[in-house]
């Protein structure tokens, strides 16, 4: 559900349990490109809403009273086809991202980011790439340069093993929070050729999306230097 057809608008639905934030949010994604459709403010109304407005991505709020972001990324992405989640998230709950990850989370953007960060990681979820801002991935990289034992760090390395040299290059600055252009300009490729790679990386280690690969990245020590 995350391919839009060229030309049609993004369809967007906002899950926050403050109507403030579902206001400004909505107000900031209004663009010639993309379409709030739905808001919800907890976790248990966001299924109902899917089925009934069909967005291809939502903004998903970590914390909220009935049912948490986690609990309703995880139902969200048992779905057939189902929408991109972003997850929302203050950068004080670095534990929160890495679950938010583990339940299927295609991006994470801070609550106090910009219009143009914010409609940027929209974008780059309705296009199947994934949304980890360089500031998300640091988070994302302290944590588990903190956290990982040296078993998970070598087991991580092993799903690595098989990468060529460049889809290791590719993944490293993934796993830093370059976009797929900023990859292609770093290393003077075109954009289909970084995509093409980085399908390889995934299908060789598994991983789903380019988030989950930069966290295996990340595990790996990879994003430490390449």
């Amino acid at each position: 559900m995350t391919t839009e057809a060229h030309n049609t608008p993004i369809r967007v639905m906002i899950v926050d349990d403050d109507a403030l934030v579902r206001t400004l949010l909505t107000q900031i994604l209004t663009m010639s490109d993309m379409h709030v459709v739905a808001e919800a403010h907890d976790g248990d109304q966001v299924i109902g809403m899917v089925h009934a407005h069909h967005p291809a991505v939502i903004l998903m709020d970590l914390r909220m009273a009935r049912m948490s972001g986690i609990e309703s990324i995880t139902q969200v992405t048992a779905l057939t086809n189902p929408p991109g989640v972003i997850a929302m998230t203050s950068f004080d709950t670095e534990s929160a991202i890495l679950d938010a990850i583990d339940a299927g989370a295609r991006g994470f953007v801070a609550k106090d980011s910009g219009p143009q960060e914010l409609a940027t990681a929209v974008r780059n979820v309705a296009a199947g790439e994934g949304a980890l801002s360089r500031r998300a991935a640091r988070v994302v990289v302290e944590r588990l340069r903190a956290a990982e034992t040296r078993p998970a760090q070598q087991f991580a390395q092993s799903l690595l093993a098989s990468l060529t040299d460049r889809e290791r290059e590719i993944t490293a600055l993934v796993a830093e929070g370059f976009s797929t252009a900023e990859i292609a300009t770093r290393l003077y490729l075109g954009e289909a050729t970084v995509k093409t790679h980085l399908k390889s990386a995934m299908n060789k280690t598994g991983t789903d999306n380019r988030t989950r690969l930069a966290v295996l990245a990340a595990k790996a020590g990879l994003a430490d230097g390449h």
